[in-house]
């Protein structure tokens, strides 16, 4: 039984999922479908870029950024390497080579708020002990310039949560904006509390984007 919860666990869907059914929660989460071409397509029409991630895995390696350009082509940066095509035909077909393997998910991609033109995120570590839970940290992670994923494994380099909303946002935001990130992570972990029983350790990965809205990209169950 560990096994199966543990696998669940790992599956970004099955928390995606989990927290859609809380309404306090369900506007913080980008639209997400499971992968085909037919979603890419349809996601992109709607959204005009999305990133594609991996289902189960971590460290931002395997993340694809998609774009529909203005001249009606796609192009998709894997890493610092973008590449442009003219059909939705030919984007699909490039795309298999990359997604063959595992199966993965497609999300609305959000604009973040960006330190010196580099995109920012944040990562809040929220650890149960002795029956309590308690913060272990809140930074955020600036990108290394030319990357969109922010994973210090990627080149990411970290800052104070403040730091970062200061320097994103601006000074009169970081109060609000921290509080309001606590908020969710303790809705957040109430809910998945609820749906997988013995969970301790929590790191949420969280985007504000240039409008100031806060989203939840992702719940990891066994933070680095």
């Amino acid at each position: 039984m560990a096994n199966h919860s543990g696998r669940q666990l790992a599956s970004k869907w099955a928390k995606t999922e989990a927290l859609l059914s809380h309404p306090g929660l369900a506007p913080h989460i980008p639209p997400t479908r499971k992968y085909s071409p037919q979603q890419l397509q349809h996601m992109l029409y709607v959204h005009g870029m999305v990133v594609i991630k991996p289902i189960v895995g971590s460290g931002g390696s395997g993340v694809i950024k998609v774009m529909r350009t203005g001249d009606g082509g796609y192009s998709f940066t894997h890493r610092d390497r973008t590449q442009r095509y003219g059909s939705f035909d030919a984007l699909a077909g490039a795309l298999r080579s990359k997604t063959s393997n595992r199966n993965y998910l497609i999300q609305k991609g959000i604009s973040l708020a960006t330190v010196n033109g580099k995109p920012i995120d944040y990562r809040v570590k929220y650890v149960k002990t002795f029956g309590r839970w308690e913060y272990r940290s809140l930074v955020g992670r600036i990108a290394r310039p030319g990357l969109f994923v922010t994973n210090l494994s990627q080149g990411g380099r970290m800052v104070l949560a403040g730091e970062g909303i200061r320097s994103s946002l601006g000074a009169s935001h970081v109060k609000a904006k921290k509080a309001k990130m606590r908020e969710i992570t303790v809705m957040a972990t109430r809910v998945l509390e609820q749906r997988f029983p013995g969970i301790s350790h929590l790191g949420f990965d969280y985007g504000i984007d240039r409008g100031g809205k806060i989203w939840i990209f992702e719940v990891n169950t066994r933070p680095h």
